[in-house]
């Protein structure tokens, strides 16, 4: 069975990425190691025995895998001795549940169910399995979400319907990675769901003070939000195995601070392998994972939901270790087997109620720390008024900057000239998506959002070789930076650190304490940029405001 998932896992995964790339970036397509899958399932077993005192066989546990792909949680389950024979049928039939979008992986997600059953008792006569459904599960929380009702999926949709009515206790699988399209020219962008993302905004962006909230909006954060919403009322259990830059990213302390407000007891597996970095500390990070399905760091999550318990959760951490290959990693999962053989191995966390994190020296709490928002406050008394990050042209970096002038002036308004000729008819602007899809990265660059909506509302976008500063680009490097504000992509608050050569100014950049980084800080008397030590935060020495009496 074990052989059978690996060749089906790889086959599948190797094929979608070929066949179809695009959708594996707008979905986040990644397929689920089997050690990890085991892992989970046993320990979610482990768990429901331990805090609920129940049995994966009982009746009335429902099983929900939202994100099923090839369907390897419910066709280990089975496989399993986890479930027992007696129980089998009444959990085939009514209490498993899986979902999926993708056509061809629904397909191969059923037959694989199907045959797991029947291989555990081959005189039963054939049952299709009844449980899996086509249908986005993020739109289930937005309305019915299900198919037209026409004669190819009415099946379809009585079992969406059915699950829906169904009380879901367990909730294991796999989410989606993808943030969205890697550039506006992609067409690639994730679905809107406004409910689910007005639930984030009420729980996650509201219990957090970060400037910066897109990362809230990640699509393996919906899954925890959609799952902690849609878990039973009476309690319950969510296992994902997911992108880990939740544990320590400055953006998703309000994700932190509200798991542990509305979960009883959360286990959290670092398993590392975070290829976003370089060097040493890339070594250290270790193998991924998902092999080339991801370069983000991975954590296996359980979060136990038990109503009758109101205190803070308790969070069990263990991390997996340093400079580990993905078969050492692999093989160390397949050891422990379970949550419950790491007992010892569990670090009971006691996160900073600022930050949510554990990570965070407490001496200093008598103290005033720098101020993370954006907006200058006279009435603060801490060193720094106001901190700035969102200041750069990331998408188009490699066109505002350069270290010839002329050079730069080129290029800015060759891309001016080519949006001119793209994007305005007679003047007017165009609004057809292809004529977006279309455009040149190597002309216009990776975004172009912010130069369309200029357009739209008739800003007009134009350069001059006066439009040119002096920033550090990158540790001890200069180079020449676009000042037109019609050509930078998020200005931020240029204007009020940096508004003229004559405007002096010293920014201290530093790039925050993360799992995978130490702590680094850089003084500059010209602008910094955002990624000029990975990403920054810059803390300004003064702040310029526009004397608007001033005589003229």
């Amino acid at each position: 069975g074990e052989a059978k998932q690996k060749i089906v896992i790889e086959l599948y995964d190797k094929f979608f990425k070929t066949a179809f790339p695009k959708t594996v970036e707008k979905l986040g397509i990644v397929y689920t190691p089997v050690e990890i899958v085991d892992f989970m399932l046993h320990s979610v077993a482990d768990v429901l025995k331990a805090e609920f005192g129940r049995n994966l066989s009982d009746e009335n546990i429902h099983i929900l895998d939202p994100f099923t792909g090839t369907g390897t949680f419910m066709t280990r389950l089975l496989q399993s001795n986890l479930i027992s024979n007696k129980a089998l049928e009444r959990k085939y039939t009514k209490e498993l549940h899986a979902n999926e979008i993708v056509l061809l992986a629904y397909y191969i997600a059923s037959i694989n169910i199907e045959n797991a059953y029947h291989e555990r008792d081959p005189e039963k006569p054939y049952k299709p399995f009844e449980g899996v459904c086509l249908t986005d599960t993020f739109q289930l929380g937005e309305g019915e979400g299900m198919l037209d009702l026409n004669d190819g999926f009415v099946d379809n949709t009585r079992r969406v319907r059915a699950q829906r009515k169904a009380p879901l206790r367990i909730i294991i699988g796999n989410p989606p990675y993808s943030v969205g399209q890697k550039s506006a020219n992609d067409n690639a962008q994730n679905q809107s769901y406004p409910n689910l993302e007005r639930r984030i905004e009420q729980t996650y962006v509201a219990a957090s003070s970060s400037t910066n909230k897109n990362s809230l909006y990640d699509s393996y954060i919906k899954a925890f939000r959609w799952a902690s919403d849609r878990l039973d009322p009476q309690g319950g259990i969510v296992a994902f195995v997911s992108n880990g830059a939740w544990l320590d990213g400055n953006a998703m302390a309000g994700f932190r601070k509200t798991l542990q407000r509305e979960f009883s007891s959360i286990y959290v597996f670092n398993l590392r392998g975070n290829q976003r970095t370089s060097g040493e500390l890339s070594r250290r990070e270790g193998g991924k994972i998902f092999g080339s399905g991801s370069r983000t760091p991975i954590a296996i999550t359980l979060l136990v939901k038990k109503p009758a318990q109101q205190s803070p959760a308790t969070i069990y951490y263990h991390d997996i270790g340093d400079y580990l290959t993905r078969e050492q990693k692999l093989e160390i999962i397949r050891g422990f087997g379970s949550i419950s053989a790491m007992r010892d191995k569990f670090q009971i966390l006691h996160p900073n109620t600022a930050t949510g994190t554990s990570h965070c020296d407490e001496g200093f709490g008598g103290t005033h720390p720098p101020r993370t928002g954006e907006k200058f406050d006279a009435r603060t008394q801490s060193v720094f008024a106001c901190c700035f990050k969102r200041f750069r042209d990331c998408p188009r970096c490699s066109l505002i900057y350069n270290f010839s002038n002329s050079v730069l002036t080129s290029k800015i308004r060759g891309m001016i000239g080519f949006i001119m000729n793209k994007c305005l008819t007679g003047g007017a602007f165009r609004q057809e998506t292809s004529e977006v899809v279309s455009m040149d990265e190597t002309v216009i660059g990776r975004s172009v959002s912010s130069l369309l909506s200029a357009l739209n509302e008739g800003i007009t976008i134009n350069y001059s070789e006066t439009d040119t500063k002096i920033a550090l680009y990158r540790p001890f490097t200069k180079k020449l930076r676009s000042a037109a504000a019609s050509v930078i992509h998020r200005r931020g608050q240029l204007d009020q650190f940096f508004s003229t050569p004559e405007h002096e100014n010293l920014a201290g950049s530093v790039r925050p304490v993360l799992v995978t980084r130490d702590f680094t800080a850089l003084v500059a008397n010209v602008l910094p940029d955002l990624h000029l030590m990975g990403t920054t935060q810059c803390f300004p020495l003064y702040w310029y405001e526009k004397n608007e009496q001033a005589s003229t």
